[in-house]
């Protein structure tokens, strides 16, 4: 695995100034990007409306010490081991995935603003990690795309088909690929030609937060505690069924919400029409 910051050798062509200010562009993207989805769709303000309707029914008080001992369990369960995945190769593709995600977005973020220049060498580790963390992603991803994926492992469907819903997914793996070839082919006409893709791709993926599945990462933690606490507390989880997802009020309330339609069966047992096979 190579121990080269490739930051700090493209800093000989572009200002490290100019990187740092996309990086931050890029952040921005990210926080701007969750707020809107978060607006547009109303799954927050449908979340926690969820979450006070459920504890009108519990039946006892859980105190602040059980939420905080619940909220540790979901980190370390649900969130660091995923342990809602039962497939065991879609759990290992999901945890390649998203451990090599985060080693490759720290790592990139510590040799830009912490490194950037040869004049400031990095340690080895923050080129090991970003490469380590690229190719991990790598693995999983395209392990996921071409042989997990719902309706090509179930379903047949061909891997090149695409939704809208691939939009992160993709986006994710032209971003660290082209981070990977432009790393190797730095310097060389190639290698800038995967650069540039490489910034584009980038940008996708940040960029296009609104309109793919980011945002689902923020809310799959918290939709995990609010369950530990249902049980807890007693009451029933409130999630919505086939009829009350049918129900006109509901719609007029929250017009984003995905309906069940046709005779296709109810997927993952909540009434929710599956518009995007292939994540899950």
């Amino acid at each position: 695995m190579s121990s080269a910051n490739p930051f700090a050798e493209l800093s000989s062509s572009i200002s490290p100034g100019v990187i740092q200010a996309y990086v931050v562009l890029m952040i921005i993207f990210v926080i701007a990007g969750t707020i809107f989805d978060v607006i547009h769709k109303r799954s927050a303000r449908y979340f926690f409306e969820n979450w006070r309707d459920s504890q009108k029914q519990s039946r006892r008080e859980v105190s602040h010490g059980e939420i905080a001992v619940m909220a540790v369990q979901t980190l370390a369960v649900e969130v660091a081991t995923s342990a809602e995945f039962c497939n065991p190769h879609r759990r290992i593709a999901h945890l390649l995935t998203m451990y090599g995600t985060i080693a490759y977005l720290v790592s990139t973020v510590a040799m830009v603003f912490g490194y950037p220049t040869p004049a400031t060498p990095s340690p080895w580790i923050w080129p090991f990690l970003w490469h380590l963390g690229a190719l991990a992603t790598c693995v999983g991803g395209y392990w996921f795309w071409f042989r997990i994926r719902a309706d090509v492992a179930a379903e047949g469907q061909s891997p090149f088909r695409l939704m809208r819903a691939d939009l992160f997914v993709l986006s994710l793996l032209a971003s660290t690929t082209l981070g990977l070839l432009w790393s190797i082919f730095q310097g060389t006409g190639f290698g800038w030609v995967c650069f540039v893709l490489w910034v584009l791709a980038t940008t996708v993926l940040f960029g296009g937060v609104p309109w793919s599945k980011f945002a689902h990462m923020f809310f799959k933690p918290a939709a995990a505690l609010q369950k530990r606490i249902t049980k807890a507390d007693g009451s029933q989880e409130n999630l919505p069924d086939l009829g009350e997802l049918g129900d006109p009020e509901l719609q007029a309330k929250y017009p984003d919400i995905p309906t069940y339609m046709g005779d296709k069966p109810p997927y993952m047992g909540l009434g929710i029409k599956r518009e995007s096979p292939n994540h899950y």
